[in-house]
């Protein structure tokens, strides 16, 4: 047995119909379309339908999936960090303002340090999230995680404070008021 004698499994492969070919074919004349009519004409497409159920198109929003509530997170590595120390971009604290400019980030990103690489330097580090790993290699260098809780488009509208302080203020949760009855 070798390549050259393989064969489809029997019934596996079947002609093509071929329409149009006389009345003796049994799909002359009209080909199978039927008799006139819109199905019949070329250029006709069936319709999606999925019976009683709301059709995709529907279904789907029409400007695009991105939440209204999401939060655009942007991560560094410490590899990254250790790379820029290097540099001389950072000496003794990273800051949030400090990641957006040199991630070309927005200001109204999270940012989050992630444990990817090593970190030798002891920098105090101020950023919205922290790894597990990446918290326990900056402590173990000397360092500090500190975390931010606005973002920098949060922080420039709270009055009364530096965008330094804003960062670390914790947000306080709106309280509905309920109006009390004042009908005996």
């Amino acid at each position: 047995m070798d390549l050259s004698s393989l064969r489809p499994a029997k019934g596996a492969v079947k002609n093509k119909k071929r329409v149009g070919r006389g009345q003796g074919s049994g799909n002359g004349t009209t080909a199978g379309k039927g008799n006139k009519g819109q199905q019949a004409r070329s250029g006709y497409k069936k319709p999606i339908n999925e019976g009683g159920q709301i059709p995709v198109y529907r279904r789907l929003p029409k400007f695009g999936f991105t939440p209204i509530d999401r939060k655009s997170v942007t991560t560094v590595n410490l590899s990254q960090i250790s790379r820029w120390i290097e540099q001389g971009l950072i000496e003794k604290e990273l800051g949030v303002i400090e990641l957006k400019v040199l991630c070309h980030a927005s200001n109204a990103e999270y940012f989050k340090v992630l444990g990817n690489g090593e970190i030798t330097a002891a920098v105090k580090i101020t950023a919205h999230g922290f790894s597990k790993s990446a918290e326990a290699k900056i402590t173990a260098a000397g360092g500090e995680a500190v975390s931010a809780v606005r973002t920098l488009e949060e922080a420039a509208r709270v009055r009364d404070l530096t965008v330094e302080e804003a960062l670390l203020k914790p947000k306080t949760k709106l309280v509905k008021r309920v109006k009390k009855n004042q009908k005996p």
